[in-house]
């Protein structure tokens, strides 16, 4: 890695248009706001505008109207998207494609609803070859490199990319951070649940830092707590043995982070996040009840505050501080991404509240 890495983090993922009705419903509405928004996306977003980190993403687009307008919407982010692949469009969409996704938020006892037209995108097309992996790591540098299995799973040939980008980033020195991420319509064709964590198992040993947590058993719904003064109880006594049972499995693994929440409506739920870290676990403060707007991208606000509470200041307890307040405060503004600044994060990670600032 060079002295003088260009980019603090480079996120390697597909980036969509997210086209929100507000407070309506896809099927019924006339108007929508447009964002950009994708798992991988969204970490590098979230570090570069609220923790000031230089961020780049690595991704493809196809060349017509929609790409640039993903592209301009990247640019008011601040992410670096100098590295992006453009495919020439066919001028119908037959070959290569912008993908787009139509999310409504929810509201109440009506849940959050995403209908997501991603084929024969761009990115799911990318192949091994296509970024100069050595280059990127060895001679323009890279301190972090996050993916995760939403770009896995696009395709056989996104999933050969992960891997490849993975062991070059480790054979340069790059720190690696990989979000499970499970979405069965990802791989309703490609063996499920069993197919994704298959991948999943192949690309751990070059993962440092692990969202989620690998384990064989599908995904299951938060289980009642055992302790009323502890809101996640029972989800941390579960998820305490497994972390520890996966850093044994994988040596090279130094953190494994979790988010905990609980669904009480669309519009409130519990809030917090767990991490496992050389040893020691760190528990973020509990956010009982929480108040949300729109909770996409929650999850990728949490990593962002992660990476940057372990990167640039080196202390697993500000990281998951940091990831669990970014999260909350990502769900009180619309779009994929957060609009929080860094000091409103360390004033609600360290116990503020929401008086008038004046």
């Amino acid at each position: 890695m060079p002295a003088q890495p260009a980019y603090d983090l480079l996120s390697l993922g597909e980036v969509l248009l997210r086209l929100d009705p507000g407070e309506g419903r896809v099927r019924t509405s006339r108007q929508f706001t447009a964002w950009e928004g994708g798992g991988e996306y969204n970490v590098a977003r979230g570090a570069r505008r609220c923790f000031g980190m230089r961020t780049g993403i690595l991704t493809a687009f196809a060349d017509n109207e929609i790409g640039r307008l993903i592209e301009d919407l990247i640019f008011q982010g601040g992410v670096d998207s100098s590295l992006v692949k453009w495919v020439p469009y066919d001028g119908m969409g037959k070959r290569v494609r912008n993908p787009i996704n139509f999310t409504e938020r929810g509201f109440g006892v009506r849940g959050a609803k995403g209908s997501v037209d991603r084929g024969h995108s761009a990115a799911s097309q990318i192949k091994p070859g296509d970024f100069d992996f050595d280059h990127i790591f060895g001679t323009l540098g890279c301190k972090w490199l996050h993916t995760g299995g939403i770009f896995a799973g696009l395709s056989e040939s996104t999933a050969e990319v992960t891997i490849q980008a993975c062991e070059a980033a480790k054979k340069h020195g790059v720190t690696v951070s990989y979000d499970l991420n499970y979405r069965p319509s990802l791989w309703q064709e490609r063996g499920g649940f069993a197919g994704s964590q298959a991948l999943n198992r192949q690309l751990a040993p070059y993962v440092n830092v692990m969202i989620g947590v690998l384990s064989d058993d599908p995904p299951v719904a938060s289980s009642t707590p055992t302790d009323p003064n502890d809101i996640f109880a029972a989800e941390d006594a579960k998820l305490r043995p497994m972390m520890e049972k996966l850093a044994a499995q994988y040596p090279n693994l130094h953190t494994i982070a979790a988010t905990l929440r609980r669904v009480h409506t669309a519009s409130v739920n519990d809030w917090g996040a767990l991490c496992w870290h050389k040893g020691a676990f760190h528990r973020s403060r509990n956010y009982p009840r929480f108040d949300i707007l729109d909770r996409i991208g929650a999850g990728d606000s949490f990593v962002a505050g992660l990476i940057h509470g372990l990167l640039m200041e080196n202390d697993a307890q500000k990281a998951v501080d940091y990831g669990a307040a970014h999260g909350a405060l990502a769900m009180t503004t619309p779009g994929d991404t957060s609009m929080a600044t860094f000091p409103e994060v360390q004033k609600l990670a360290e116990g503020g509240d929401a008086k008038v600032q004046r």
